[in-house]
């Protein structure tokens, strides 16, 4: 005999508490509920066999509103019953509440899962549940105006659909139910979703090892609003930057590629499962970031379904679609494959992704490939003339600290914008001090006079 699994449960004997059983297999995939059988697996028998055989359908039948089928099995001379449920496309309910069978276990339906039990049983979606009072009047016209911008440049939608009025475009994006707006529009073009959906926004955080907060921020507004804010503050903030210069230009490397973040960022944003209050959390530490989307997976579903090839199952399907047609997202189905592209383009490491009680996991490691390798070797020549220098570092006349001072934040500047900027030196005694400089190994020029910069040995 089988062991006990998402489809199977095995008693010893009949209780008319088992009914949750069969309602918790109605409402999932089916199931098999055998009696007369321990948890083993082993055959111990059931009394009364015949008589089970009568009353359980009519009790299912009253109890439940369906029908199941009874069979009388025996082994080794024990009879015992296999009660065969079906999954039922409607809501079954025993005594007033939901079960649901996950694994191996049957779960009662509260709260944001049963609304999202609910909505599926129904065919509808979180996302495309009308919303009273919502008015076209009330949504934000230059976010409006951002996706024409978006969508006129992917080309996914006609440009007389583009020029039509707000009420029209929400109508070519299926964002109407009837005479309301749906869930999606809110989250999309008003400028507080939060008087709608609660938990609507995004908390950013950043931490030591030891998990002390030493900083963090809120970001608020509609969807496309926040990206563009998350995008800005993540990597201007809270994620460290390598300089390094080709010629005169100044290059900033961040330990991620800002497409995988913004990826990350629109993969959380359109399948959060926004019936949970809590907002989606940014955690960055100095070694890593971590994105937690209170996201469900589709039944059946583990991450490594998300990391093969799937079928395109957003949460949010009306966000998806909004999303795709601006251009934001290439094709539903593939934010986490497109992740893992732009990370291996750019010769990082992919991501971990994990899905717990929690929700979906996003798990970047810092790295620095490439420039890093240089700024290292860069910082081991500094240490190994630092001895040389200290001396000279403390024998510095007030001009040339100052020069050291600005050439830190202006490493390609000319003598002549140095002695502009400084005022109370010459172009004459600019020229002679970084001589004197350079001489006591404090400053070397990387480059010609045109392209090349200052690089600072400290």
């Amino acid at each position: 005999m089988n062991i006990e699994s998402q489809n199977i449960e095995f008693k010893e004997s009949w209780r008319d508490e088992y009914l949750k059983w069969i309602c918790g297999f109605s409402n999932a995939q089916g199931g098999m509920l055998y009696i007369g059988i321990k948890d083993s697996g082993e055959v111990c028998g059931v009394q009364d066999a015949k008589k089970l055989m009568e009353d359980i359908p009519n009790k299912v039948r009253d109890m439940l509103g369906i029908l199941v089928e009874v069979n009388l099995k025996e082994k080794d001379d024990k009879q015992y019953l296999e009660i065969a449920a079906e999954a039922y496309p409607y809501p079954i309910s025993f005594r007033g509440k939901y079960y649901q069978r996950s694994g191996a276990t049957n779960q009662e339906l509260k709260g944001a899962a049963l609304d999202r039990f609910m909505l599926r049983k129904q065919g509808k979606t979180w996302d495309g549940v009308p919303v009273p009072y919502l008015k076209v009047e009330d949504l934000d016209n230059a976010t409006f105006d951002l996706f024409r911008k978006y969508a006129k440049r992917s080309g996914r939608m006609d440009d007389a659909d583009l020029m039509d009025d707000n009420h029209g475009l929400l109508e070519k994006l299926r964002l109407y139910e009837g005479d309301y707006l749906k869930r999606a529009a809110a989250l999309l073009f008003h400028t507080d979703p939060e008087r709608y959906v609660t938990g609507a926004f995004v908390k950013v955080g950043f931490f030591r090892e030891e998990m002390d907060l030493v900083y963090q921020d809120e970001v608020h507004g509609n969807l496309f609003q926040q990206i563009i804010k998350l995008m800005d503050l993540l990597c201007t903030k809270y994620m460290k930057a390598i300089i390094t210069y080709e010629g005169i230009h100044r290059i900033e490397t961040l330990p991620m590629p800002r497409e995988a973040l913004r990826e990350a960022l629109l993969n959380a944003c359109i399948n959060k499962d926004y019936a949970e209050p809590s907002p989606i959390q940014i955690r960055v530490y100095e070694n890593k970031l971590e994105i937690v989307n209170g996201g469900v997976l589709p039944d059946g579903w583990t991450v490594e379904t998300l990391l093969s090839s799937h079928r395109s199952f957003p949460y949010n399907p009306d966000i998806a679609n909004t999303f795709f047609r601006s251009g934001e997202i290439e094709a539903w189905g593939r934010g986490i494959e497109r992740i893992i592209i732009a990370c291996k383009k750019d010769g990082f490491s992919t991501p971990e992704f994990r899905y717990d009680a929690s929700g979906i996991w996003t798990i970047f490691n810092f790295e620095y490939p490439e420039r890093a390798t240089i700024q290292d070797d860069q910082r081991t020549t500094q240490k190994t003339t630092q001895k040389t220098t200290q001396k000279g570092m403390q024998n510095l006349t007030e001009q040339q600290q100052a020069i050291l001072s600005f050439l830190k934040e202006h490493p390609e500047a000319t003598r002549k914008e140095i002695s502009k900027s400084l005022s109370n030196i010459t172009e004459d005694g600019v020229k002679y001090n970084l001589s004197r400089l350079q001489e006591i190994g404090l400053l070397k020029r990387v480059g010609g006079r045109k392209q090349g910069y200052w690089q600072i040995i400290e």
